[in-house]
């Protein structure tokens, strides 16, 4: 398949917005942000995500070395917040079964400050 053109982020795009119509029985539609990149990750939650993932570990290596929009996969759970806050939705952590832990939808984003690494 290496002779098939990869994919641009407006067919991304497009893809979540038509799996949000046809998977409708799928509570939750997640977007890995390590491969697809910050701002391109914080778009699809205009396009039906509605949850971010980004567990960091060596396996994340692994994107970075394929070519994906993070060369280097971290990123604070401020720096999070911040994102999804910008993007007009609510940043609410959850567990495994998506039961709430902590809901950062109360603090404002100016009181959010990205930590300069």
């Amino acid at each position: 398949m290496s002779d098939l053109p990869e994919s641009s982020i407006t067919e991304d795009m497009k893809m979540y917005a038509v799996a949000r119509i046809y998977m409708d029985n799928f509570p939750h539609l997640k977007a890995y942000w390590p491969m697809l990149g910050r701002q391109n990750a914080q778009l699809s939650l205009s396009f039906g995500v509605d949850d971010m993932d980004g567990t960091i570990d060596d396996s994340t290596k692994i994107y970075s070395m394929a070519g994906s929009e993070e060369q280097n996969p971290t990123l604070s759970t401020e720096e999070l917040v911040m994102l999804i806050s910008q993007a007009g939705r609510q940043p609410i952590e959850r567990d495994t079964l998506y039961n709430v832990v902590k809901d950062y939808s109360e603090k404002k984003e100016n009181e959010l400050q990205p930590s300069m690494n």
